[in-house]
């Protein structure tokens, strides 16, 4: 998706019964214990409902069930703490239903692999779309703006970008994301994992989207580093970058089917609006597995690289498609010519054309990517073991 996520404000509800008028303006200010208990204890059994905007910290206790009845937006100065093992369900009503954490705030959800935090839907037949994801927007830089300026998203004008390359939000240690992506209208959905700005002082391990609507992991610019990211089934591309991202993605597992879009679809800039800084996207990928449906199935493109972006790929493994990386536009092109968008070691399987080269730039397939064949998938059996979906 390469338009900012719609968001909204709801009221905390601490009934079973809810809905998602509107509420927008309302804010809390007492989430602490009354939000966390009931009976005046902590150790009862209680459904307790979430949304709003919190002006204070948030701890979930272990001891309750939580679900997300509208938008839930932690602001600057907040902290978000999760446990591990805990399953956050949200009502299966649509783009409404999201966590938002501000610029300034922090999440702070560590899952083990035995213990994987979830934020799942609530239907009986869970489907893609049927709520929002997990936003975190911080202060990093994005291409689209200069210096400390910022850019917001379409509703709620949520910012996001800044100067602060080290900037932290917080950790993310095995969290799945299922069922995510609901449409706000026509042209804007959420992602399972939306990294708004987000800075390479935050830290991102084992995560996995699974069966969202749109886009499985999208970055918008920022320096955040993920590691053992796994997308199973995303309807939209499974990891998608824009705004001059610049973090390492270590040990990606993606699979799709062909109904889905791509496997990776990365652009230097936003072109919905423009590269301010003149700076392109620019991650290292190292350790990367795309499986497809295979080229008999007629499944098209793994890897669509456009808009500019550069990129330093090693040790690709692609399996299943009729072209392995399609590059588009002139600025894409460059970036070969001047070494700034490369692959060292790759190996594909069943795959048609390896290169598809509509960049107008001449370049030779080795121009482009070093070491065929020598590409080793990375070991998702061991990593992605018991916490993946």
């Amino acid at each position: 998706m390469k338009k900012q996520i719609i968001l909204g404000l709801a009221l905390v509800s601490m009934v079973f019964s809810c809905s998602t008028d509107d509420t927008a303006d309302i804010v809390i200010n007492d989430n602490s214990v009354v939000n966390n208990t009931t009976g005046g204890g902590t150790t009862n059994s209680a459904t307790i409902f979430l949304s709003g905007t919190y002006t204070e910290d948030l701890t979930l206790d272990a001891n309750n069930t939580y679900k997300l009845n509208g938008s839930l937006i932690m602001t600057s100065g907040t902290t978000l703490t999760i446990p591990a093992g805990m399953t956050i369900e949200a009502l299966a009503s649509g783009a409404d239903v999201y966590v938002a954490i501000s610029q300034g705030a922090q999440i702070i959800a560590n899952g083990t692999a035995d213990n994987p935090i979830v934020f799942t839907s609530d239907a009986s037949s869970p489907a893609s779309g049927d709520w929002g994801g997990l936003i975190i927007l911080g202060n990093a830089p994005i291409n689209s703006v200069t210096g400390t300026a910022t850019a917001t998203s379409e509703i709620a004008s949520l910012p996001y970008g800044g100067n602060v390359a080290d900037d932290n939000s917080g950790s993310l240690n095995y969290v799945r994301v299922e069922y995510s992506g609901g449409a706000a209208d026509g042209q804007s959905e959420n992602n399972g994992f939306s990294f708004y700005g987000v800075g390479n002082g935050t830290d991102v391990n084992y995560i996995q989207a699974y069966a969202g609507k749109d886009d499985g992991i999208e970055f918008f610019g920022g320096t955040v580093n993920a590691s053992f990211v796994s997308v199973i089934n995303a309807e939209d591309d499974s990891v998608d970058w824009t705004e001059g991202y610049s973090g390492t993605l270590t040990n990606v597992y993606i699979s799709n089917r062909i109904t889905d879009d791509k496997a990776i679809e990365a652009d230097g800039y936003n072109t919905d609006f423009s590269n301010a800084t003149g700076i392109f996207s620019k991650p290292i990928v190292n350790n990367l597995t795309i499986v497809g449906e295979g080229t008999a199935a007629g499944h098209s493109e793994a890897v669509r690289l456009r808009a500019g972006t550069q990129g330093i790929f090693s040790n690709v493994h692609i399996t299943g498609y009729i072209e392995g990386f399609d590059l588009d536009d002139l600025d894409t092109g460059n970036g070969v010519v001047s070494d700034d968008l490369q692959v060292t070691g790759v190996t594909f399987v069943d795959v048609t054309t390896n290169m598809k080269n509509d960049t107008t730039v001449t370049f030779t397939d080795a121009d482009f990517y070093t070491g065929e064949g020598t590409g080793t998938a990375t070991d998702y059996a061991t990593w992605g073991a018991g916490w993946t979906k």
